[in-house]
């Protein structure tokens, strides 16, 4: 294999990268991200588009762990077909911090931020899967090759 970013993985891979659920660290995981999703045969809209879902995904658990010790879990699994990236955390179901002011005035506008979040990786990648557990929440993102 050579180190062309437009070639194509032919087997399955795996990266896997923790980090502190910190705001100061969502962007290591949005470069990180940024050079698996190059591997793949997307274009440029593309790739931006699986870096800013795994941007909103670990957003979402930053701001649900508050000033709480936790980390964030990224297992990106790259093959021909599609990049499936896996995003967990380890903070509890039920302890959401202290809203932000950007939070409360969504809030008071009848607007769900974790929604939006939501609904904006929908938009950007294919599938889409959150399950939220009393450990935890599993956040599963795929984004399917082009034909």
């Amino acid at each position: 294999m050579t180190d062309s970013p437009t070639e194509t993985v032919s087997h399955s891979e795996s990266v896997q990268l923790i980090i502190p659920c910190r705001p100061e660290y969502v962007g290591v995981a949005r470069l990180a991200i940024l050079g698996i999703a190059s591997r793949m045969p997307f274009s440029y809209d593309e790739v931006e588009d699986v870096r800013l879902a795994v941007g909103e995904a670990c957003t979402h658990a930053v701001e649900r762990a508050g000033s709480a010790a936790a980390t964030i879990r990224i297992v990106s699994t790259i093959n021909s077909h599609a990049l499936k990236i896996e995003v967990s955390d380890d903070i509890p179901a039920g302890s959401i911090a202290v809203p932000s002011e950007e939070s409360r005035l969504l809030e008071e506008t009848g607007v769900d931020q974790q929604g939006l979040g939501a609904l904006l990786m929908e938009i950007l990648v294919d599938d889409v899967t959150v399950e939220t557990t009393a450990t935890g929440t599993h956040v599963v993102l795929t984004k399917y090759a082009p034909d």
